[in-house]
């Protein structure tokens, strides 16, 4: 059996949980923080604790099934917790774990990024758009 020293250790510790690598645990994540539903889910929950039908109201766009997927991942992933409250109807209401909460301000930055920057962005799109076009390429 070989001895490692604690800096051997300790790099291939830095290496299991490097998102560069294919296999990285940490990828996967990222895969779902990069999904614009995510995103949106977890900004309309920073304000406190909503119903899935408040969600599906402030989430223009989102089907019934994403959205159902997104909160399933993300209770999965221990980012927000579901409350089953027994009445007639059931109330249901999703809220920001601990963990959850400490994702927001990076979250809450690439939204407002987002929206802030998005006709620059737009611009260029089109700039873009139109040299590929002026070069004879299509997409």
């Amino acid at each position: 059996m070989t001895t490692r020293t604690a800096a051997e250790r300790r790099e291939e510790a830095r290496q299991a949980f490097d998102a560069y690598f294919a296999q990285c645990p940490s990828r996967r994540l990222l895969d779902r923080l990069s999904d614009k539903w995510v995103t949106l889910v977890l900004t309309a929950l920073r304000d406190g604790p909503r119903r899935y039908s408040d969600l599906s109201r402030r989430i223009a766009g989102v089907s019934q099934k994403m959205l159902t997927q997104t909160l399933r991942g993300l209770e999965r992933d221990g980012l927000v917790s579901r409350t089953l409250t027994p009445a007639v109807p059931v109330r249901v209401d999703y809220e920001l774990t601990p963990l959850g909460e400490s994702l927001m301000p990076l979250v809450a930055a690439i939204k407002s990024w987002a929206e802030r920057h998005i006709e620059e962005v737009e611009a260029a799109r089109e700039r873009y758009d139109g040299a590929r076009a002026d070069e004879g390429f299509s997409d």
